[in-house]
């Protein structure tokens, strides 16, 4: 790994690059670009392929990087002196777009340093499971190096690779379709976030991989780790404060982000910043996330967290994934619809009768469509904006279920 890096290093050197500037990298192997970068005291774009190209020039215009690269570094055996100190910009990271255009915000090394000591090391080998494009992933490779660990990096999840990882990062889909390999494993921690893991999965996680952790963090790209799961309840990482303004979570915290680049200048953070997250916080403490504010659906005067209805119906058997969002209606606003990924999905009545006993009738979908594979974002989490907006002009790759 070090020869790849210098040879980043002096790359990116020779065409001007130092302490402060911003390098874009488009590759399917960032990793040695951005460790290269970050030698020199840059801070690194990575450029996520699935990006429309309006998407693309957005990102890049508010990144406004002094320089784009592609490919792989040549090795070089001369090292060159690390610069900068915990404070240097190292990454320049992109929200995940799963509800709209990606923002681009400034992450410095300590905050990053910091998460990782809050997870504590990983044991290895550590097995990520997606692009490094994706910041989730890239964090877990980050983490997987500051542990010490073998990192082993593939572009998709491929579960039976993970029987002969010591760790694996993973977001919720990943998880459930790890626990339907039944080959021993030598797996000791299943590190998972990007998303919300209901109940059912971790009691099959517990029946199945008995002799392994599910370590669950919620976060966000702005604010990185927010609270870690223990035994049953979800409570913030020392050092996080929180805040609940009219069911909002405000966050201020030594581990978040620097501020959002909008045309390639800073705009610095608040001292407190939220994402919209709705969230409960008990006086002992224990935090419960009720989705963002915007995976939300107005159905007839009523305001329906999507991830509320998904986590009810993914408990379904049969269901691999679920994505609630709105069909339009003219009296109602939107009619809430449940978007079931299956490749041999369960019946219509058996997803009413889950819906009947776990929702109030107003939660309930009135819309069920079933899709082989579900529109999704770098980090495998469902694509809400891009879903919503392929069943608003009949692209969606989806049919009624019956």
């Amino acid at each position: 790994m070090l020869a790849p890096v210098h040879g980043a290093a002096a790359a990116l050197a020779a065409r001007g690059i130092g302490e402060g500037a911003r390098v874009a990298v488009d590759s399917v192997e960032p990793l040695p670009w951005l460790l290269g970068a970050d030698l020199l005291g840059a801070a690194t774009l990575v450029l996520e392929p699935s990006w429309t190209p309006a998407e693309r020039a957005a990102v890049l215009a508010d990144a406004a990087p002094h320089a784009v690269v592609k490919g792989a570094p040549e090795p070089a055996s001369a090292l060159v002196e690390p610069r900068g100190d915990d404070r240097t910009a190292f990454y320049l990271a992109t929200t995940s777009g799963s509800s709209g255009t990606p923002k681009v915000l400034s992450r410095t090394r300590v905050s990053w340093l910091r998460s990782f000591a809050a997870l504590g090391p990983a044991p290895g080998p550590v097995l990520i499971g997606g692009p490094l494009s994706s910041s989730l992933f890239l964090f877990g490779a980050l983490h997987a190096l500051w542990s010490g660990a073998e990192l082993r990096v593939r572009p998709r999840f491929e579960p039976r690779e993970a029987a002969a990882a010591a760790t694996v990062h993973v977001v919720p889909a990943q998880l459930s379709t790890l626990l339907t390999e039944r080959r021993p494993s030598a797996l000791r921690t299943v590190v998972c976030g990007g998303a919300h893991v209901d109940d059912g999965l971790r009691e099959r996680f517990a029946r199945l991989l008995p002799q392994a952790e599910l370590v669950e963090y919620y976060g966000s790209a702005e604010h990185s780790l927010i609270a870690l799961r223990h035994a049953d309840s979800l409570r913030p990482v020392p050092g996080v404060e929180l805040d609940v303004r009219d069911s909002v979570l405000w966050v201020r915290s030594p581990l978040a982000f620097s501020g959002y680049l909008r045309d390639g200048a800073l705009e610095p953070a608040p001292e407190w910043s939220s994402v919209g997250d709705r969230v409960e916080l008990s006086v002992a403490g224990v935090l419960s996330v009720h989705g963002r504010g915007s995976a939300t659906v107005s159905s007839g005067g009523r305001l329906v967290a999507a991830e509320e209805v998904e986590a009810v119906l993914r408990a379904v058997p049969g269901v691999a994934d679920v994505l609630v969002t709105g069909t339009p209606h003219s009296r109602l606003g939107e009619l809430v619809t449940a978007i079931v990924e299956s490749d041999d999905p369960p019946s219509l009545r058996r997803l009413r009768t889950a819906a009947r006993e776990g929702l109030a009738s107003g939660k309930r979908p009135r819309v069920w469509l079933t899709t082989k594979a579900l529109p999704r974002t770098a980090s495998g989490k469902p694509a809400r904006a891009r879903a919503a907006a392929q069943l608003r002009d009949g692209t969606l790759l989806a049919e009624p279920l019956r």
